[in-house]
């Protein structure tokens, strides 16, 4: 097998080197360990790169984000604990993500993959040796939420948030080239916030406000109709094939999605191989006050997921939203987003 590192587009190298003009020897290690490339089996975009209701560009990898992740952590830190905290940080992620917490009725908080972090870390072979040659202990790095840097709550700003805003930003919409991310990235510092812990935040009240004014439209993919409909759909065929004994749970961590979803076109079953078609051929999803008869509904909320920025400005730190009635008036629209009516399309599973 190549290594991850020579297999990635020069688009994505391009992008690491600016989140990190350095990229340590021990990212190219570690990245390398058996739980982590499994990870290259799965999409940062929760199934969308399925389906025709979606043109995402490329996809990216929960491997990418992880590397991305660690790499910014890395540029402003320089520590190794928190750099590899954050590597591992999806090391537990099942195929389609996030879908897995809908599967489990997570589907607001999306925290129920989680869990298994540690007992992947700690059955790792490969990642318990080198840990022990690097005199780092497991509880260094079993949870990057230890680290404010790496994460940290909505709508605070962490290498994980702003990671996946970034590649989100040029992987599903084509938001920014890499000039954009650079000049976005290069006006940013470790500023305290209003707890006093530190927090990635911006020099300048202008480039926080380009950022956040280009990304919004992302806040609002992320709870879409269509997104929501569409990760609760995988989610019940993932629950067919478990119940039709195609699949185990434990198959999510050991398939690709891409052969989760060949296993369920080739299954012999017409009700399974029916769903995955229609789900992946869908254009279009419809509103509705009550349940639409004879074709597929769903009833769910999504997760919130914006930013709200630290910027310095005078020698003071604010929210952005303190500055700027506009993003103030962004974030208000997106947080009164109605979730609340039926989501259906012209099909049943």
């Amino acid at each position: 097998m190549l290594k991850y590192f020579d297999t990635i587009s020069e688009e994505l190298n391009t992008y690491f080197h600016i989140l990190s003009p350095e990229i340590p020897e021990f990212i190219y290690d570690y990245v390398e360990a058996p739980e982590m490339r499994r990870l290259g089996g799965i999409g940062i975009s929760c199934g969308t790169d399925y389906s025709k209701l979606f043109n995402n560009r490329i996809f990216y990898t929960r491997l990418d984000h992880s590397v991305g992740v660690s790499l910014i952590i890395w540029n402003f830190t320089k520590s190794k604990k928190q750099a590899l905290a954050g590597l591992f940080h999806d090391i537990a992620n099942p195929a389609f993500s996030h879908c897995i917490d809908f599967f489990h009725g997570d589907y607001e908080k999306q925290e129920s993959t989680e869990e298994p972090t540690t007992q992947i870390i700690a059955n790792s072979t490969y990642i318990m040796e080198r840990l022990k040659r690097d005199n780092i202990t497991l509880d260094e790095v079993k949870d990057y939420k230890l680290y404010p840097i790496a994460d940290n709550e909505t709508p605070r700003v962490s290498a994980d948030r702003l990671e996946y805003t970034f590649s989100n930003g040029f992987s599903m919409k084509d938001i920014w080239k890499e000039g954009d991310i650079k000049k976005i990235y290069n006006n940013i510092s470790i500023l305290k916030n209003e707890d006093g812990i530190e927090e990635i935040g911006f020099k300048n009240l202008d480039i926080a406000e380009y950022f956040v004014n280009n990304i919004k439209v992302l806040w609002f993919e992320w709870i879409s109709h269509k997104d929501r409909f569409l990760m609760q759909a995988i989610a019940d065929i993932l629950k067919l094939m478990v119940e039709e004994n195609l699949l185990t749970e434990n198959d999510f961590y050991k398939y690709s999605e891409y052969e989760i979803l060949d296993k369920a076109k080739k299954c012999g079953i017409a009700r399974i191989e029916n769903a995955v078609n229609n789900f992946q051929n869908a254009t279009e999803v419809f509103e509705s006050n009550i349940p639409k008869e004879g074709v597929y509904n769903i009833n769910c909320v999504g997760k919130h997921r914006y930013i709200d920025p630290l910027v310095e400005k005078d020698n003071t730190v604010y929210r952005l939203s303190e500055l700027s009635s506009k993003i103030n008036n962004n974030i208000e629209q997106y947080l009164a987003y109605d979730m609340s009516k039926y989501i259906y399309s012209n099909f049943d599973i």
